[in-house]
């Protein structure tokens, strides 16, 4: 058979395609119905976060205009000792809530998954505290866990034990909040169990034919089929960990309340939050700020290189 050979001067690079009349109309239709979205975003979200890049080289008090600094405010953040207390008691939260949170997520999750009729009424009773506001959880944290008056200590009087003294000793200050941090696992329940939903049965059903128990279904089938989910929830949760602030913030520090206010309290973005508009020290706020954003950062592209080797994604090649 002849080969027919195309003749004629080649093709530079790729013809530009011109829309129709009636393509530009909905285009013009699209970005008007999203134009509230994209004003609001570079008025609220892109503009601000421009700003504040400049403002952390400044030295800004918001009554004075800003005045250039240079580099003083990082140098101070590696100086300030508030700094590093925040930090580590802000890495320390991290680190012990949000395994926590996945773990009992997962746990109610698969709870969940086996009550067949009533899952609808107990996936709304887990998820309705995330209804509650954040400053009425800090409220419950003082109620909750006074060392006198307290539930928790009243429960475990009953017991026999004599409960600590959560919100003045700084070595149970965390996990109070940890604890309480926890009231609030019902929107990872609800992706935990949607996840779970879509395993395909047909894997259950054949690894009950070798043999294998509940155990052994949930670490060889479950827990790789919604490794995916479950790292979300761990991405998701631990931005939101280190970003901790409202119920912290009324339980131990809100409406100047010094009589619980500690170190073992502070949080990062309470501190960012008090040099911001208590001091008065949006330059060097700015630059905390900038520098959360690059430990958030950090931290995310390191678990995104971990997934790589522990979630399995469906269609990939391994």
């Amino acid at each position: 058979m002849a080969t027919v050979v195309a003749t004629g001067a080649p093709r530079k690079g790729r013809a530009r395609r011109v829309r129709t009349p009636s393509e530009r109309r909905e285009l013009w239709a699209a970005l008007a119905f999203i134009s509230p979205w994209i004003v609001g975003f570079l008025v609220f979200t892109a503009w601000p976060v421009i700003y504040s890049a400049y403002l952390s080289f400044t030295d800004y008090d918001v009554i004075n205009d800003p005045s250039f600094v240079g580099l003083d405010n990082y140098r101070q953040l590696l100086e300030d000792p508030k700094i590093r207390i925040s930090l580590w008691n802000t890495f320390v939260y991290t680190v012990f809530q949000v395994p926590l949170l996945v773990v009992i997520s997962l746990g109610l999750a698969l709870l969940l998954d086996k009550a067949g009729r009533a899952a609808g009424f107990f996936r709304t009773a887990f998820y309705l505290p995330n209804m509650t506001p954040l400053v009425a959880v800090g409220v419950l944290i003082l109620l909750l866990f006074n060392g006198q008056e307290g539930l928790i200590n009243d429960v475990l009087g009953v017991f026999g034990i004599d409960g600590p003294n959560w919100t003045t000793d700084p070595q149970w200050v965390k996990p109070a909040i940890i604890a309480m941090s926890l009231w609030s696992v019902g929107s990872s329940v609800i992706i935990l169990l949607a996840a779970l939903r879509n395993v395909p049965q047909e894997l259950y059903d054949a690894a009950r034919v070798d043999g294998a128990g509940f155990w052994r279904r949930t670490v060889s089938v479950t827990l790789p089929m919604i490794s995916g989910p479950m790292f979300f929830v761990f991405v998701v949760n631990s931005i939101a960990a280190f970003q901790t602030f409202t119920e912290t913030y009324t339980a131990f520090f809100g409406a100047g309340n010094t009589t619980y206010g500690n170190d073992a309290a502070l949080f990062y973005v309470i501190y960012l939050f008090q040099q911001a508009f208590q001091f008065l020290n949006m330059g060097y706020a700015s630059a905390m700020a900038w520098l959360l954003f690059v430990i958030i950062l950090v931290v995310t592209l390191v678990q995104l290189r971990v997934s790589k080797r522990l979630v399995y994604l469906e269609g990939e090649q391994r």
